[in-house]
């Protein structure tokens, strides 16, 4: 399955980044239409052979290793002039030369081949760590999102904010690219990345948010889990801590833990929440980048509750034939994509090398079926662009070749086919090999110690588990499975079945998201329907003789109840969003129209910033801005206003950041509308977090006084 998806890689897109496997073709940036900020990771790097090297070794294919060694010294140059992903390009590029670095000399060690190699691709690290210190350059020490491998960080950089994973994954990479070259000077920012973020957690409840502000260390998002937006700046304090042996990056580790299994741990499934009210939860769904978390407990000594979200998730990937890139407590898919992502069978290979219980090697051989079946494509392996259709995306990204195959091979793998010592390797979050060995490489840097008074609370920790795995033959001497004790406390969901024998289980008021299509079917089949009020204001109105059956007419008025609750919680708890303004400043106005505007729950959040978002305004063409814009050259930088209707809000939002607006502007099409008649409201997004400009909502009256003066 490798060699196919490599092969066709080398084939049809050698040297492009990445493949194209339904086009058999590369994919380069600005060749193709741009995907937004998935095609940061791309470099014009030939990313997926870099991103392979160690797989290579790995599954013991020395000949191709060795002529993709000699490809990316000979062919790859980081002197370009492009804007790239720290986060990607860091674990991907970075990650991959050191993976490779080491797979190198255990090659020459262990089979006395590539005896030309003379570090090559350590000098090629370090160039490309230089090239990324520029977005070091904040007051916080927490780096920029992006970087030009050339230019650095130029003047006109407006970027404010970037994830927590994306600061908090810098640590290995760079620890051992320090220890390899004995430059400290990498390490030593990425301490500083992680002392900083350590500063700033939620005193109380120990959690983490999500988006921070690189300048001012305050929060941007503060909801907290383990999945998408966090995910590894966990995994690489444990990994820290296994690698570099600072008691420090352990202690933050089981404080986070102790917080994360107390607040966001729910059964086997795992809820974010918001870091400074941990009761409340902040979304209503699971994303598929969490599955990496039962292999962390692995690594961490607590299998007991790995083997039970283990189990979860491949109840999931059982109904669904694959995980879906989001999906509900109740199994449901909520985005339908799937990538090939690695997480899962990262983590079923962990739980089997803890265990030994075969199950494992039969949920591998589930993946690796449905993977053949459903994923294999003449020019490779193509992700699936909906795992309820089966319908394929034309992409093959690099992490397919890193890691899917390559945990799939170890899986599957006995000890006599293992080439590499693998059990003397740590697997970055990319998978990528960097030798147990790093942690005997001192290092004078300018750091201070992580056991600071203040770097963890033991009177809030709670015990941590031995640091060892269970003696499985003392607890179960019968012979019975530890693993299969734990499976057996959650109950099985057939693939293809419904978590209960009366029928799908019903929309809870909690997972409700306006315009998901799904929702709005399951709210007609109870009687609900969505009713448009003369202020632009949307409210439910539930109808029971309107209903399909007489039981889904009594779930529609639970669903009512739940939503009748859930408002009177937040009025409770004083949510509110504070209302914008729109303001023109430009002759013959001068500041004199101000317009009241109501914000919007995506999108950059304008709390507390100290400058306006000032533009040239402009209409997109047509004007629900739904559809590809007419005008589209003339959008670029500008603050751009569209009318309401066709689509929902954060769908025009993504359509115009797409185009290169600054902000947007929505207008309401109900005509008799006005900020004096209409009280405010937040406009809902989708669940998603992917637009990044500023949005507000004008009603009618005001935004054609907008559009008249512009």
């Amino acid at each position: 399955m490798f060699q196919h998806g490599f092969n066709s890689y080398m084939t049809y897109a050698y040297p492009a980044d990445e493949l194209m496997p339904l086009s058999c073709a590369g994919r380069v940036r600005g060749q193709q239409p741009s995907r937004g900020d998935i095609d940061d990771a791309l470099g014009k790097f030939s990313l997926t052979l870099i991103d392979s090297l160690d797989t290579l070794a790995v599954l013991g294919m020395f000949d191709e290793f060795e002529d993709a060694v000699e490809r990316v010294i000979h062919d790859v140059t980081f002197d370009t002039d492009i804007v790239v992903s720290v986060f990607e390009t860091n674990i991907r590029v970075l990650g991959g030369l050191l993976g490779g670095h080491v797979a190198a000399i255990g090659v020459r060690e262990h089979h006395n081949r590539m005896a030309w190699y003379k570090d090559e691709l350590l000098y090629m690290a370090k160039d490309l760590g230089f090239r990324l210190l520029p977005a070091f350059n904040t007051t916080t020490r927490v780096p920029y999102p992006r970087v030009n491998l050339r230019h650095g960080i130029g003047k006109d950089r407006t970027e404010k904010d970037t994830c927590t994973a994306c600061a908090g994954s810098m640590l290995l990479e760079f620890s051992a690219l320090s220890r390899l070259t004995g430059d400290m000077i990498f390490e030593d920012k990425a301490k500083h990345v992680m002392h900083t973020l350590w500063a700033k957690r939620q005193r109380t409840s120990n959690l983490m948010g999500t988006v921070i502000n690189i300048h001012t260390g305050d929060w941007v998002r503060k909801d907290s889990g383990v999945g998408a937006g966090i995910d590894s700046y966990y995994e690489y304090l444990l990994k820290g801590y296994i690698l570099l042996g600072d008691e420090g990056y352990y202690e933050r580790f089981t404080t986070h833990y102790d917080a994360i299994m107390t607040y966001i741990n729910k059964g086997p499934n795992f809820i974010d929440v918001h870091m400074h009210r941990p009761q409340s939860k902040s979304r209503n769904f699971m994303d598929a980048l969490f599955a990496f978390w039962p292999g962390l407990q692995v690594l961490f000594g607590d299998i007991a509750p790995a083997i039970k979200t283990h189990e979860m998730l491949y109840q999931v990937t059982q109904r669904h034939k694959f995980l879906p890139e989001a999906f509900t407590p109740e199994y449901d898919v909520y985005w339908g994509q799937h990538p090939l992502r690695p997480e899962f069978v990262e983590s079923t290979y962990f739980l089997y090398k803890a265990t030994n219980d075969p199950y494992y090697l039969e949920v591998g051989k589930n993946v690796m079926d449905s993977l053949e079946k459903y994923a294999r494509v003449p020019c490779g392996f193509a992700g699936i662009k909906d795992v309820r259709t089966g319908s394929h995306e034309d992409r093959m990204d690099s992490f397919v070749l890193a890691e899917t195959f390559k945990y799939l091979y170890l899986l599957f793998s006995e000890p006599q086919d293992l080439v590499l010592p693998i059990d003397d390797y740590l697997f970055t979050t990319e998978a990528h090999i960097l030798p147990l060995t790093l942690a005997n490489y001192k290092l004078n840097t300018s750091s201070d110690p992580l056991s600071s008074p203040d770097s963890f609370s033991k009177a809030s920790a709670t015990p941590s588990p031995a640091r060892s795995c269970p003696s499985h033959d003392f607890h179960f001497p019968t012979g019975k499975s530890y693993a299969d004790a734990g499976r057996e406390s959650l109950p099985k969901l057939q693939p293809g079945s419904c978590p209960s024998s009366s029928g799908p289980p019903r929309l809870k008021a909690s997972e409700f998201v306006p315009g998901n299509s799904e929702h709005m079917k399951e709210l007609g089949r109870m009687g609900i329907q969505l009713v448009t009020l003369d202020d632009g204001r949307v409210q439910l109105m539930h109808s029971a003789s309107k209903a399909k059956t007489p039981t889904d007419a009594e779930e529609g008025l639970k669903f009512m109840q739940e939503i009748i609750e859930i408002t009177k919680t937040q009025q409770a708890e004083s949510v509110e969003y504070h209302p914008r303004v729109v303001q023109l400043v430009s002759p013959p106005n001068m500041r004199n129209m101000v317009l009241a505007a109501g914000p919007a729950q995506f999108g950059m959040n304008l709390d507390g910033i100290k400058e306006a978002v000032i533009g040239t305004v402009v209409e997109v063409n047509p004007f629900h801005g739904c559809n590809e814009p007419e005008n589209a050259p003339t959008l670029k930088g500008k603050i751009v206003i569209a009318k309401r209707g066709n689509c929902m809000f954060i769908e025009k939002a993504r359509m115009l950041e797409k185009h290169g607006a600054i902000a947007a502007i929505i207008m309401d099409n109900n005509e008799s509308s006005s900020s004096d008649t209409s009280s405010v409201f937040a406009m809902s997004g989708d669940g998603q977090d992917d637009v990044n400009i500023p949005v507000v909502f004008l009603f009618f009256k005001e935004g054609k006084l907008l559009l008249d003066a512009v």
